[in-house]
């Protein structure tokens, strides 16, 4: 099956389609084979578009958004073809996370609930290809996070004979998945380990008037000093204790994390902006460590493997190097996939998972009661056969 996966991640950067070749009718003979990938960059208005939903827009700027998100995500499937030369009449299926603008995690006492907004009927229109998404919802209705989800994924796909890996993800938000070795019967650890781009993205925008959406390479970073005693305060933040299984987002992480710390320390010049963004790239690179040191190393590990647009970030990367040495930090090329397009073809393989009836979700992840098969079926444009 040729099969699209489409993600939008917490970094708001844009959408990353990857095309995949899968074959296998379970998880014991799956072999697979990226045929391309592709990002579509968002635009300031997209971006301003789904800032305002995140952090207070209306029931009107959501659903207008909501179709919108899908004419983007259709755009980005039809590109990935286009790149990889492959008529989308060949396609399958479409996996789509689609974006989230909000996640209340599961309290005690009170279930979960998740948005993820790209409408699949609209990508199902104008691609022709039918669709799963919303693939989040059935985990957290059966008492889970509904996140990470790419776990289940990472143990199909990158298990290592005899040894074990952890798998690091970059994005706004950070997450990892201990592996355990191929053919082992220990169960697989995954959660969020907080902020990794989002809250410097955040203040790189506000630093900069808006000129500037991330800090490429890090070197914002690497020209600032880290306030250790700010780095204290952030650290104490309640999430960095709280036990997996754990999740969290932009609306703990994000923009209004950040305003309120600018009008904590009011910074009055470029040298204290710097500084502000050293210490967020600090609190990304202590926090990931935090968990590693609590949850992770005691299990061993051969390695870690960073992915996502972070992985660029080569003050953030060195940060996390020396805080997990001498555990080897390697590139997400060692997995046989750009790091950038990982989590595309996580949900091009979580498609794949629902078209044989195959439940994808890792409870002992996200929490949930057990096993679930995960997203909903939107047919396409046309009838067509998908299986």
């Amino acid at each position: 099956m040729l099969i699209i996966g489409l993600m939008s991640g917490t970094s708001l950067d844009g959408v990353t389609a990857a095309l995949a070749e899968i074959e296998g009718s379970s998880v014991a003979d799956l072999s697979w084979q990226l045929r391309g990938w592709a990002t579509v960059s968002y635009g300031d208005e997209q971006r301003r578009r789904m800032h305002e939903a995140i952090v207070g827009g209306g029931a009107a700027a959501i659903c207008a958004l909501n179709a919108d998100l899908g004419a983007w995500l259709a755009d980005a499937a039809i590109r990935v073809c286009e790149t990889a030369d492959v008529p989308l009449d060949q396609v399958a299926l479409i996996g789509s996370h689609g974006q989230t603008i909000w996640h209340i995690p599961p309290a005690e006492g009170r279930r979960g609930s998740t948005l993820q907004l790209g409408d699949a009927a609209t990508i199902a229109e104008r691609t022709g290809c039918p669709v799963i998404s919303d693939f989040r919802s059935r985990d957290m209705a059966a008492g889970g996070h509904g996140a990470p989800l790419v776990p289940w994924v990472d143990q199909a796909l990158f298990a290592l004979p005899g040894e074990a890996r952890a798998l690091q993800n970059l994005g706004g938000i950070g997450n990892v998945t201990w592996v355990p070795p191929r053919d082992s019967d220990r169960e697989l650890l995954a959660f969020d380990t907080g902020p990794a781009n989002s809250l410097i993205d955040a203040a790189v925008h506000l630093a900069s008037g808006g000129r500037l959406d991330y800090d490429e390479g890090g070197q914002l970073a690497a020209r600032g000093s880290v306030d250790e005693s700010l780095l204290a305060d952030l650290l104490r933040h309640p999430f960095f204790e709280q036990d997996p299984p754990r999740s969290t987002g932009r609306e703990e992480f994000g923009v209004p994390f950040v305003q309120r710390l600018v009008e904590v320390v009011q910074p009055e010049g470029d040298r204290d902006w710097l500084d502000i963004i050293a210490t967020l790239t600090e609190l990304s690179a202590r926090s990931i460590a935090g968990a590693y040191r609590r949850w992770i190393l005691p299990r061993g590990v051969r390695e870690v493997v960073l992915t996502g647009g972070g992985a660029r970030n080569r003050t953030l990367v060195r940060r996390i190097e020396a805080l997990l040495a001498p555990v080897p930090v390697l590139g997400g090329e060692v997995l046989g996939v750009d790091p950038e397009a990982k989590e595309a073809l996580a949900f091009a393989v979580l498609a794949w998972a629902y078209s044989k009836g195959i439940p994808a979700n890792a409870p002992t992840a996200t929490g949930a009661s057990g096993p679930r098969l995960l997203g909903s079926f939107t047919p396409a444009g046309s009838v067509r056969p998908w299986r």
